[in-house]
């Protein structure tokens, strides 16, 4: 129960976390990282902006942001004292932390970071698995959640209940601002990624019929606030699809696709990457990445069904 004079809706991150009775270690897990962010906001305001001299795995080269973010992370998440071992976007390798850690960490330290020198909202993803395997389906998650550095600061959480929002207070504290988030069956909304010449025809059908219904377009270039708009606003899909050149899209697997999917699940809606369930994929490798069509269930279905469609029309006419 809040404590007296209190409402539900003024209870902090780690008192939530408690009177639901999450597991203690978890809590001690969610709220480190919670502390770290106040880090990274100070870092984002007053931080060097410029390039560190560096490449993550992926060969993009890396802000100085991009590398003092994730420091603050990892030593966070060491801090803890619960964590077996922690992958991030930023580095080539699993990191170990303790063998008899409780739980497995994957994390982008900062997403759209790119953003932040015209001054857009970027964010943190985490993903949390029980034990010490990082490559397994997103739906083995024990929790997820992100952080978004906006004209507010919110962490958007799971734990396998529903989705919950909270928003920094001036003390720096997350309070609960909103329970048990939920997604419509159809979006009024559309954020479509990637190059449009570049879609593939069940993708460019998909569209259409987006723009034919009279959902408005709205995509900032930053995963955190487009999927914090397409949840928070209830009505929404993002997309970014597999191209004409790049099958397999854009967005990372176990640092961006599913957290974000288990974060949309919980609130009811669907994420797919054009034929299947996001969170049912099994990761190759730690650098592996999907296309994605995220949002209200029954336009994501309906996106599958165009891809199905064309590829079936496709496949007709090349035999």
């Amino acid at each position: 129960m809040p404590e007296p004079g209190k409402t539900k809706f003024q209870i902090d991150l780690r008192r939530y976390l408690r009177e639901e009775e999450e597991d203690r270690d978890l809590t001690r897990l969610i709220c480190e990282i919670a502390d770290a962010s106040k880090y990274i906001i100070n870092a984002i305001r007053t931080g060097d902006l410029g390039v560190a001299g560096t490449s993550n795995l992926y060969g993009e080269e890396q802000l100085a942001l991009d590398v003092l973010s994730d420091r603050i992370i990892r030593k966070r998440l060491v801090n803890s004292g619960v964590v077996a071992n922690m992958l991030s976007e930023e580095t080539p390798d699993i990191i170990p932390v303790d063998p008899h850690g409780k739980y497995s960490v994957a994390f982008d330290p900062l997403d759209g970071s790119s953003l932040v020198d015209v001054n857009l909202a970027v964010g943190t993803i985490v993903s949390i698995y029980e034990g010490g395997d990082l490559l397994q389906p997103g739906r083995n998650q024990v929790a997820a959640l992100y952080i978004l550095y906006g004209p507010r600061t919110t962490l958007v959480l799971s734990t396998g209940s529903g989705v919950h929002e909270f928003a920094m207070n001036q003390l720096m504290e997350y309070t609960l601002v909103n329970e048990n988030l939920r997604m419509a069956p159809n979006c009024t909304i559309y954020s479509p990624g990637g190059q449009r010449n570049k879609y593939t025809p069940g993708t460019e059908k998909f569209v259409r019929y987006m723009e034919d219904k009279g959902a408005k377009l709205r995509y900032s270039g930053g995963l955190v606030p487009d999927i914090n708009q397409v949840l928070l606003k209830g009505k929404g899909i993002f997309l970014y699809p597999h191209l004409e050149g790049a099958p397999d899209g854009k967005l990372r697997l176990l640092f961006e696709l599913n957290p974000m999917a288990y974060l949309i699940e919980q609130a009811g809606g669907a994420a797919s990457n054009g034929r299947q369930r996001i969170l049912d994929l099994m990761p190759e490798g730690i650098d592996q990445r999907a296309p994605v069509f995220i949002g209200c269930q029954e336009d994501v279905a309906r996106a599958e069904a165009f891809i199905r469609e064309e590829e079936s029309l496709s496949s007709a006419f090349a035999g």
